[in-house]
């Protein structure tokens, strides 16, 4: 069984900064996209950003400038490094990754537990 686990969040200034991690662990083959979710109450969740296994990112526009994602293969973590964090970036962060687990043909979706973010003076 393979599973995500996050780590990194809480409570934060506003224009203050964290660092999410999300490894995952089990029989794993390989791992595709990975990536960062959020959502907040009321909300839907929604993308953060994304990075593929080559290093190519994706964003959600209004966190561009401010977010960086990034990965490192070898450990099969993603992170989330978050700075100039505003009130509205409060929500739960969700890590998500496409994993082919070992003797399995095909990526499956997982998810992490989720960490919650709150940006609050």
């Amino acid at each position: 069984q393979v599973q995500l686990v996050e780590s990194g969040g809480g409570l934060v200034q506003p224009g203050g900064s964290l660092r999410l991690s999300c490894a995952a662990s089990g029989y794993i083959f390989s791992i595709n996209t990975m990536g960062w979710y959020r959502q907040a109450p009321g909300k839907e969740r929604e993308r953060v950003a994304a990075i593929t296994r080559g290093g190519s990112t994706n964003y959600k526009d209004s966190v561009k400038g401010r977010f960086t994602i990034s990965r490192d293969n070898a450990k099969n973590t993603v992170y989330l490094q978050m700075t100039s964090l505003k009130p509205e970036d409060t929500a739960v962060y969700y890590c998500h990754a496409e994993v082919r687990g070992s003797g399995d043909y095909v990526y499956i979706n997982y998810w992490g537990q989720g960490t919650q973010v709150t940006v609050s003076s």
